[in-house]
């Protein structure tokens, strides 16, 4: 490895630095700051004896290439000295669902939080099951006491923190010494805070999960995920990602590796607009509560303060009870925030949520309509007076 590349970068760099610097080999690059695109699937070998004891660096496309070793050593470098390998899926769905088939088997059992991304909840009520693997779902402030849920066949604890739209936080670090004691791994959604703000590994995560669509691309144009793996979980995750034929094109590779190099600057901005924003809607008459454990109003706001360095531009806020008609006239009437399911991108977003018909270990009662939004990065002057016209027309259609 050369100058400017990975290998001889001192250990003590920051994260920032990290981030710019990280999986760059200016020799192999010829020079060039950004790692070629390969676009391969055969590769020839110099020779029959090689190709029939399969040597060399690379063997096949799918196998990797010098695009998805750059970002692979990008990601693994953030994720810190704890990760052992990173593997990439086609979007943070199919993400979520490796990691789960690379650890369970038929006849296991997992417990996962009731607060999950709902799709998570879907492939465990579908696939897992199809499987013969039952899932229990247990209350995100279970904390220590998810003991008494584990059974004999426990073999792992999904986690994600904030809840997905209704922003609990959990005590992971008092989950998985539960977890291991017991012998279970635990993996975690860690798309809302990454690796920069919640150091998965540190606090006893095996397996950390990432919709790199979000913040890792950055720009609303990638479907992408990740999972990284500490040293214990590595090799079952990798011959699982081989076995399963997954890989990502290298397009989506190199857009996402573009969009690692300025993570930090766009979620310190993402994170500052939000918070004004989130204290501005909890200061409104019309605001029940806002879900953001960065606030120090958040019941969950010690254990962030404690376990996280962050946040990122995702909450969501409790309305106080008001006609369908009003809150319907509240998000037509905002032209900065878009309607889309989406997240992470440069671009601020609203959707309406209702988590009642999809929580088992708990009860979703907010006491009024819910709305989630990411704060992009726009100006934040111009997303609140965009906020008043909405709340004008909130209470237009209220009368």
């Amino acid at each position: 490895m050369s100058k400017n590349s990975g290998g001889d970068r001192p250990q003590n760099l920051k994260p920032d630095t990290h981030l710019v610097t990280a999986g760059r080999d200016a020799a192999a690059f010829h020079g060039f700051v950004n790692a070629p695109v390969y676009h391969a699937s055969t590769v020839l070998y110099p020779s029959a004896e090689d190709l029939l004891a399969h040597r060399g660096r690379y063997t096949y496309g799918r196998r990797g290439t010098p695009t998805t070793d750059a970002l692979e050593d990008a990601l693994r470098t953030i994720e810190g000295p704890l990760c052992a390998g990173v593997a990439f899926a086609p979007s943070g769905a199919a993400a979520v669902s490796t990691a789960l088939l690379s650890m369970l088997s038929a006849g296991d059992h997992i417990l996962v939080t009731d607060s999950v991304y709902r799709p998570t909840r879907v492939f465990c009520e579908s696939v897992l099951k199809r499987l013969g693997i039952e899932t229990t779902y247990y209350n995100p402030l279970i904390g220590s006491a998810i003991e008494t849920l584990f059974r004999p066949n426990t073999r792992a604890v999904y986690v994600e923190a904030p809840g997905s739209q209704s922003f609990e936080m959990q005590d992971i670090p008092a989950i998985a010494k539960v977890a291991h004691a017991k012998g279970a791994v635990v993996m975690m959604d860690n798309t809302w805070a990454t690796p920069l703000y919640f150091r998965a590994f540190e606090k006893g995560v095996d397996l950390s999960i990432q919709a790199g669509t979000k913040y890792i691309g950055g720009h609303s144009d990638i479907m992408f995920g990740t999972i990284s793996a500490n040293e214990a979980a590595w090799p079952k995750l990798k011959d699982f990602t081989h076995t399963y034929g997954l890989c990502v094109g290298p397009d989506d590779i190199y857009l996402a590796t573009r969009g690692l190099r300025t993570l930090s600057v766009r979620l310190e901005r993402h994170q500052k607009s939000a918070l004004q924003v989130a204290q501005w809607l909890s200061e409104r008459s019309e605001v029940l509560r806002v879900m953001h454990p960065a606030l120090p109003s958040d019941p969950g706001h010690a254990i962030w303060k404690r376990d996280f360095t962050g946040s990122s531009g995702l909450f969501s806020i409790v309305l106080k009870p008001i006609p369908e008609k009003a809150v319907l006239a509240f998000v037509n009437a905002l032209s900065l925030f878009g309607l889309g399911f989406s997240w992470g991108g440069y671009e601020s977003l609203v959707i309406l949520f209702d988590c009642s018909t999809y929580r088992t270990a708990t009860q979703w009662a907010p006491g009024g309509p819910a709305l989630r939004f990411h704060i992009g990065l726009e100006d934040v002057g111009d997303l609140i007076s965009d906020l008043e016209r909405g709340f004008s027309a909130l209470h237009a259609a209220a009368r």
